[in-house]
């Protein structure tokens, strides 16, 4: 199965990985330049706290350099950078590593509870920082008179500015992520739908095929016993008279050459539909997975070969007059009104009663038989029956393949008919077969 590129994305991804927690070069310089950015920030604003707090300045550089140095772990513990920014936010120091830390944490699989938790923890810290220095800051100007909202109103529009950005587009990448790795699933199991159902397609087409090449050695079977057989017969008869009664053989040579020229025609229409041209389409690239799906579903559906037109029920009184002219004793007998059926079902009942004939030409010479087809409700029987063969009658030495009986049975089950075949108890054979009327 060919690998989409989503798949093949994912793969590259795994084979990169090896730069501890980050999948990508470029991912280990961007966490490593926020966290030099936040080290130096924080580092910057650690001399004013170790002054504050009464250390010494190299003391308050060094832990800035630390604490702004946490931002490189963001990926790997967001929760982690998002406390340390939140414990350091008393320190006035840490904003780098708050807006940044607060963003990752949002877009992060981290649950929900746990980041609006700790948003609200770095919102509610940054307004208690905000608030306590702007009220320093007054504290020290007798001039001006803020009110009692001004410093609590700046505040939480210094914290939320500062929270609320970071969050909600950290949510958003979140979701956009989620939603990517989601169409890349959904287009890795489509592509292995997409494989199984060309595969499928491909095994309906290369049964089509198989039926198709049956169905047409059948036909040519039919065509090819049938009337060699009673050219065969012909031919004997000829051998039998043509010193005796020159006229007559001379008429039988008249038939064995019609029946020839009729197998050569029956042959060449059903030849005519496996030769039929097909035009040879320009080199194109080669078809995506679902469009070769597509094409092989379609193939399966158009694999077998038009049916050729073929005989009917109509022809049986041609064909029982081929094998009275043979020297056979076949009577013809038709019960119920005649009536169009199925062209398919036609040819097939036309089939079965030209096959029997045939067995009785190669087995049972100069037999009396009998041909009887009843049309009834939702079905047509036939039904071919010979008593015992003339011993008198010359054995043409007609081969037997073994296949007729078996195609026959294949033809009518295949139309969910029924068909029977066995000896009688006068000694002779009897074929019935019973097709529904819509095939």
């Amino acid at each position: 199965m060919t690998a989409t590129g989503a798949s093949q994305d994912a793969a590259a991804r795994t084979a990169r990985r090896g730069w501890w927690w980050w999948d990508r070069r470029r991912s280990v310089a961007l966490d490593v330049g926020l966290g030099l950015l936040s080290a130096l920030e924080c580092a910057s604003e650690g001399v004013e706290f170790a002054g504050d707090a009464g250390l010494p300045v190299p003391a308050g550089v060094l832990f800035g350099l630390l604490v702004g140095a946490v931002l490189t772990l963001r990926r790997r513990w967001p929760i982690a950078v998002v406390l340390v920014s939140i414990a350091v936010t008393p320190a006035e120091m840490g904003y780098v590593m708050a807006v940044v830390g607060l963003y990752t944490l949002a877009a992060s699989e981290v649950p929900r509870r746990i980041i609006s938790v700790l948003a609200g923890m770095q919102l509610l810290g940054t307004f208690i920082v905000t608030f306590v220095e702007l009220r320093r800051g007054l504290d020290g100007d007798t001039d001006f008179d803020p009110g009692l909202w001004y410093v609590p109103t700046l505040a939480l529009f210094m914290s939320l500015g500062m929270a609320a950005p970071p969050l909600f587009f950290g949510l958003y990448i979140g979701a956009r992520r989620r939603l990517m790795e989601s169409l890349r699933e959904r287009a890795d199991s489509l592509e292995r739908e997409l494989s199984l159902l060309a595969d499928r397609a491909e095994e309906r087409a290369e049964w089509a095929r198989r039926e198709e090449r049956t169905r047409i050695a059948r036909e040519m079977h039919d065509v090819v016993a049938h009337r060699v057989s009673l050219m065969v017969v012909h031919a004997t008869a000829l051998q039998a008279v043509a010193l005796k009664d020159p006229q007559k053989a001379v008429k039988n040579a008249a038939l064995v050459g019609d029946m020839g020229r009729q197998a050569l025609t029956e042959l060449r229409e059903m030849l005519g539909v496996l030769r039929s041209p097909v035009s040879k389409p320009k080199e194109e690239p080669a078809p995506a997975p679902e469009a070769q799906a597509v094409q092989a579903a379609q193939a399966a559906r158009v694999a077998p070969a038009v049916e050729e037109a073929g005989p009917s029920l109509a022809d049986l009184e041609a064909l029982v007059g081929q094998s009275r002219e043979a020297g056979m004793t076949v009577v013809l007998s038709v019960q119920g009104d005649p009536r169009l059926y199925a062209p398919v079902v036609e040819q097939t009942a036309y089939r079965v009663v030209q096959e029997a004939l045939t067995n009785v030409h190669k087995h049972a010479a100069g037999a009396e038989t009998w041909v009887r087809l009843a049309h009834r409700g939702g079905e047509v029987a036939m039904q071919v029956e010979n008593g015992p063969s003339d011993a008198a009658a010359r054995d043409a030495g007609l081969p037997s393949g073994g296949n007729g009986l078996v195609g026959m049975r294949e033809r009518v089950t295949a139309l969910g008919g029924v068909f029977v075949s066995g000896p009688t108890d006068a000694g002779g054979f009897r074929v019935s077969a019973v097709l529904p009327a819509s095939g």
